[in-house]
């Protein structure tokens, strides 16, 4: 049987859908292994999808085999270029071994690495990888996006499995099914799974914002799994800021340290985290208050501005020991996939 490669750019659900397809593979009486071919280095050095899928597979396989390169940004600035299709060839030939089906997923973007010639496309065509490619509906242009996408590998001669739409919030699962589906399909282009958002795996946690801010926990370092729906920025009157803090559900606050009284407001709504920017302490209230609600105070030395923007760059990420995320994956996976057509296209 051929090996799936999945495709997609960052946030889209690679290892979500990677974890409900390999264990609904395995229900099936398939033996299931995992490659990631290009890594990002996590906490400690180590691929946090990879140390994930080892755990959740049982893999007996060295991390440096499953993730056998990994590139950041300036990745390029290393010096002399290695010879990574050979590294990567080998460690697949590793992972291979004794298994039915190997779960390839793509690195951030499925661009990265194109100057080596460790693009998805290349890398699917290298490993005879059948391709399915995750697509994250915000609006048109992502559609478009995925078009385009599936376009370059149907032009490379891939064989493109079709697509997954992933995370749909639910005012956007009439148009995916309605709008989308049917475009996608006109274009030539399969739709094999419309994945509705669920908190468990969609929904960043605390940890993950303060990990992505480099913050100091004021309180509640116990209660950093809570998640966050949503991000308000207390920048306005305590009278405008009251309608958004009662409206928006297991939010994040960000505010200046200084902004007691909004601050005291906000843990009187849904509130799953204060963000306190610009490095000022809060007053002492705010963190008895906090301590009592159980809601986490991360205190972060930039400016509100540049603290919105970092945390426009965070996604949830499922990790080792999340049975629950772990268990609404495959749920997903069984519900709303055609998983069945993916296993054909496999044996194809």
């Amino acid at each position: 049987m051929k090996s799936l490669y999945l495709a997609g750019p960052a946030g889209s659900g690679k290892t979500a859908v990677a974890v409900g397809l390999a264990l609904k593979f395995c229900r099936e009486g398939y033996k299931v292994s995992y490659f990631k071919p290009v890594g990002a280095g996590g906490p400690g050095g180590a691929d946090t999808d990879a140390v994930l899928m080892k755990e959740v597979l049982s893999l007996d396989l060295p991390l440096e085999v499953i993730v056998p390169c990994e590139a950041g940004p300036s990745y390029l600035s290393r010096g002399k270029k290695l010879d990574y299709k050979k590294e990567v060839a080998a460690a697949y030939r590793e992972v291979r071994e004794g298994y039915d089906i190997v779960m390839v997923e793509g690195a951030t973007f499925p661009y990265v690495m194109a100057s080596c010639g460790m693009d998805a496309a290349s890398l699917a065509a290298e490993l005879g990888c059948a391709v399915v490619t995750l697509v994250r509906v915000k609006n048109d242009y992502d559609l478009d996006a995925a078009i385009y996408t599936n376009s370059y590998f149907a032009g490379k001669g891939i064989h493109l499995a079709g697509s997954i739409f992933s995370h749909v919030q639910r005012p956007l699962l009439a148009k995916t099914e309605g709008v989308y589906k049917p475009i996608m399909e006109e274009m030539g282009f399969a739709t094999l799974g419309i994945l509705p958002a669920r908190l468990e795996i969609a929904a960043p946690t605390v940890a993950e914002f303060k990990d992505a801010l480099g913050g100091e926990v004021l309180t509640g370092d116990d209660k950093m799994d809570l998640l966050v729906e949503d991000v308000v920025v207390g920048a306005m009157t305590m009278e405008s800021a009251l309608k958004y803090l009662r409206r928006a559900a297991n939010k994040a606050v960000v505010l200046g340290g200084d902004r007691a009284d909004l601050a005291l407001a906000a843990l009187e709504t849904n509130t799953s985290a204060l963000i306190l920017t610009g490095g000022l302490y809060p007053d002492v209230k705010v963190l008895a208050r906090a301590s009592e609600k159980g809601v986490p105070v991360i205190l972060v030395h930039m400016d509100t501005y540049n603290t919105i923007e970092k945390l426009g760059e965070v996604t949830r990420h499922l990790r080792p020991g999340d049975v629950r995320g772990i268990e609404v994956a495959r749920e997903n996976i069984e519900k709303h996939c055609d998983w069945q057509k993916i296993l054909n296209a496999l044996r194809d």
